[in-house]
């Protein structure tokens, strides 16, 4: 028996075994690449894509009785040896949330002398909150920058919050498994697909040479 016929079986087991981890892999981090995929392209000609930004904004006025409780608020926060760490009132929140359709909740608020300020930025777009301290006028805007600058958000992370940032860790270590997979895989067929390792160089070559002679 050779060498090569005595370490089939044992070939065969890891070659299984890659093949089970590649398509697992692959079949996880499918629809992220996609996602990823499409918004490089459109981050890349972003200064190519229009985008007609649609700006709301909504007014109203707190009652004297809920403005009492955002001035002992701002109070708390001048005492505070953590400036900008009191939250709006709950009382507060859930009055905004029922007259002008917004809430506060788990953003910091920037206080000063005369307002407490909100800024609530988010995939796609912005938004901000403003309470005058002294009338209670409350004013609140948003721009939506359309579909393609939330998913190039998403793309960077930018303002999407824990869960997405979670999201696009476990993404990335799946498609390191995908990328280890394959490239063991091709490996192990190389001897029998003599194009292999110069198809493999190349993929490492190209971009290191664009990177040297044309990126600046």
């Amino acid at each position: 028996m050779t060498a090569a016929s005595s370490n089939a079986p044992q070939r065969a087991y890891w070659l299984k075994k890659l093949h089970e981890w590649h398509w697992i892999s692959s079949a996880i981090c499918l629809i992220g690449m996609l996602l990823f995929a499409v918004t490089g392209f459109t981050l890349n000609h972003a200064g190519q894509i229009e985008s007609n930004p649609k700006v709301l904004t909504r007014e109203a006025r707190l009652p004297a009785d809920l403005l009492e409780k955002l001035q002992q608020a701002q109070k708390l926060n001048g005492q505070s040896a953590i400036k900008n760490e009191v939250a709006l009132p709950a009382d507060v929140d859930g009055w905004l949330a029922q007259q002008i359709k917004v809430s506060a909740k788990g953003f910091a608020v920037e206080w000063s002398e005369d307002e407490a300020y909100v800024p609530l930025p988010r995939p796609g777009g912005d938004a901000w909150l403003r309470v005058d301290l002294k009338d209670g006028a409350v004013e609140y805007e948003t721009t939506d920058r359309g579909w393609i600058s939330y998913l190039n958000d998403l793309h960077k992370g930018r303002n999407s919050g824990a869960a997405w940032s979670l999201f696009i860790d476990i993404f990335a270590l799946g498609c390191v498994v995908f990328c280890i997979t394959g490239l063991l895989i091709l490996k192990m067929h190389a001897q029998r697909r003599p194009m292999t390792w110069p198809m493999v160089g190349l993929g490492f070559v190209l971009p290191a040479l664009l990177v040297v002679l044309l990126v600046h």
